[in-house]
């Protein structure tokens, strides 16, 4: 997917998609995702966490993959956004898979050792730059989805092969075996006591909104903004996030260990959001220069991926471990189903109005990131709520 995503939203322009469209199906794809979200934790549970990710990747991957690499018109990526949406049902099994059986203080460092795995992977980008200069954008675009289909299903075969169930998965399909689903949908009344019940758990959910809608928005307009305002070449799109995964690997072995070797988080997160902020309104800052991106445009994009690749790499892992770090350990599975749930109702909206900001100007999108990064910001500072002591106080792993 890293080959294919720099190319998404541009693609979506090549056959026809105007702005608001293009915004109006990120917003369908995370609905989508909001009704896949809240029967995850019942499929997760009733099924167990490695089947669970299994099937439910197939659905929410694979096939979506094969509908966008023949896509001809809008109601294609309809479709596919809206079958895209299941991958809501995996991320619930897929992160009770990798932390249930782990012990606690080690949780932040698992999630970041994750990002650190799915950064590599964009330095395989090269290859989709070649394939574009030489094919042009749609048909390279195509084979790129085809190819985003076979690997994750290779990766599915292998996960299944090489995981068990865990524990607490075992005890929850042993729970609900028997039980109505109208039973099991009842039982999200206790686990939303639970969430809102928990000062730690709702401010967890408030930093992962923020980090959501922030992460919607650049993931759809992005490399708009910088190929359609700042006249930066296709073939170079995807150089940008494959800098920013450099990067970011770098960040996590050097400055992110220390700012994250604490119990407390607080410090960690008003970097993220800090950094984050800056990031975007670099890119807002930039002059768009007449015909091709000139030289300064690549070294103020260059300070924009700094400054992105450590705010936002510091988020994604804080707002996963956040979650998990607060949450109810007996019923993970459906706490955190409902607070993916709440997430991405929060989020949907920014979709749409990003895709309306761009049609008005391309970099009005990043104008409303960094409103939504000073509100995470003042909330982080001024709201905080310091996770449960534990005896391992070592959250990410050093270079050694």
């Amino acid at each position: 997917m890293a080959l294919v995503l720099p190319y998404a939203s541009v693609f979506m322009l090549a056959l026809g998609l105007r702005d608001a469209q293009i915004g109006f199906l990120a917003t369908v794809a995370m609905l989508s995702q909001v009704a896949f979200g809240l029967a995850g934790g019942i499929i997760t549970d009733r099924f167990g966490r490695r089947a669970t990710t299994a099937w439910f990747d197939v659905i929410g991957w694979v096939i979506p993959c094969l509908v966008w690499a023949f896509a001809q018109n809008f109601w294609f990526f309809l479709v596919a956004s809206l079958v895209n949406g299941a991958l809501q049902v995996t991320q619930n099994s897929w992160d009770c898979l990798l932390v249930e059986d782990a012990e606690r203080g080690k949780i932040t460092r698992i999630y970041s050792l994750v990002k650190v795995a799915a950064d590599c992977s964009a330095l395989f980008a090269p290859l989709a730059a070649v394939l574009v200069a030489q094919l042009g954008l749609e048909p390279a675009v195509r084979i790129l989805y085809v190819n985003a289909a076979v690997v994750m299903m290779v990766k599915i075969v292998w996960l299944y092969l090489w995981s068990r169930e865990t524990r607490q998965g075992r005890i929850r399909m042993d729970a609900t075996r028997g039980h109505t689903v109208w039973r099991l949908v009842a039982g999200y009344r206790g686990a939303l006591g639970l969430l809102f019940r928990s000062r730690g758990s709702s401010l967890a959910l408030a930093v992962a909104a923020l980090t959501a809608a922030v992460v919607l928005v650049n993931g759809t307009f992005w490399q708009v903004v910088v190929s359609e305002h700042l006249h930066v070449p296709y073939e170079f799109l995807p150089f940008f996030p494959m800098v920013r995964s450099v990067l970011s690997v770098v960040f996590f072995f050097t400055l992110i260990p220390l700012l994250t070797t604490a119990v407390d988080l607080k410090r960690a997160t008003l970097w993220g959001f800090g950094a984050h902020l800056g990031g975007q309104i670099v890119l807002v800052a930039i002059p768009a220069a007449d015909g091709t991106a000139t030289v300064s445009t690549y070294v103020f994009l260059g300070v924009c991926l700094l400054l992105d690749s450590f705010g936002a790499g510091m988020l994604a892992m804080l707002a996963e471990s956040l979650v998990a770090l607060h949450v109810d350990e007996g019923e993970r599975s459906r706490v955190m189903a409902l607070q993916r749930t709440f997430i991405m109702l929060a989020a949907a909206p920014f979709g749409w109005i990003s895709g309306w900001l761009s049609e008005i100007g391309r970099t009005y999108p990043f104008v409303l990131t960094s409103v939504l990064l000073v509100v995470g910001l003042v909330l982080a500072a001024t709201r905080w709520v310091p996770t449960r002591q534990h005896t391992d106080t070592t959250l990410v792993a050093d270079p050694a």
